[in-house]
């Protein structure tokens, strides 16, 4: 009788960029802002209050997309109250674009040429206020040895090129999904599934919907999901996933072990 140890699988983590690896929210409500003075002519500083900051970090969690904060800067500016945009900012964000006749493209590009402004101009002070979660860096630099890892994010891929350069993590241009890409993260997740067979897949990522979207998808029933508690979600939404079995909820320190 032979013995016949259990097949190890390797595992790849496949990891959402904001509020996992990064903590852009200050860096983000900052060229919202920035694009916001570009279409309205009102808003009064070059720079937004300490207390918009503030309010932008709490809403933070129904930003799906970058050029999203242009939008939510807007709001706050005008009075909406943080409660008032995390409950209905799908229908403020709609009613925005009719009422202002806004694109939705024009957006992201004009989003994207005021971060490139900034870089171009100071690109210290950007990536000062992008700054990693503490320990994130030491854990990404020994990652890769010797099983691949991914990004997955709705964030242009130079920018987050940017960011982990400046932190001198070594991640290889063709890991790193963007928006750039035009494919959704459960398509992405699908072609890792598909490209590493004998792999069990880890995807970490701090925003509930996506993570229920993926849950949702019988294609990917073998990835497994980790809820990122340090990252940009509400207590209810730390709520609705500890109801949700199939989710494993991290702490930092967790995810650092």
């Amino acid at each position: 009788m032979s013995n016949c140890n259990p097949k190890v699988h390797p595992v790849i983590h496949a990891l959402d960029f904001d509020g996992v690896i990064c903590d852009s929210a200050v860096e983000t409500g900052i060229s919202g802002w920035k694009t916001a003075r570009k279409i309205w002519d009102n808003l009064p500083t070059p720079l937004p209050p300490e207390q918009l900051i503030e309010k932008f970090r709490q809403v933070r969690p129904v930003l799906e997309t970058g050029y999203e904060s242009v939008l939510l800067m807007r709001l706050l500016h005008d009075g909406e109250t943080v409660e008032s945009v995390l409950n209905n900012f799908s229908r403020q964000k709609q009613q925005m674009l009719a009422d202002d006749k806004l694109d939705i493209a024009v957006l992201k590009k004009l989003f994207s040429e005021t971060r490139d402004h900034w870089i171009s101009n100071d690109l210290e002070n950007w990536v000062e206020m992008n700054p990693l979660f503490s320990g994130i860096a030491e854990k990404l630099q020994k990652l890769d040895n010797p099983v691949p890892w991914y990004i997955i994010t709705t964030k242009q891929e130079r920018f987050v090129e940017q960011i982990l350069i400046a932190n001198q993590i070594d991640l290889a241009r063709e890991n790193i999904f963007g928006m750039d890409r035009n494919m959704g993260k459960n398509t992405v997740l699908s072609n890792l599934v598909n490209k590493h067979p004998d792999a069990a897949i880890n995807f970490v990522e701090d925003r509930l919907p996506t993570l229920q979207a993926v849950q949702a998808d019988s294609q990917l029933s073998s990835v497994k999901l980790f809820f990122a508690l340090w990252g940009y979600n509400t207590w209810q939404d730390k709520s609705e996933a500890r109801e949700n079995k199939s989710f494993n909820l991290i702490n930092l320190a967790d995810f650092l072990n």
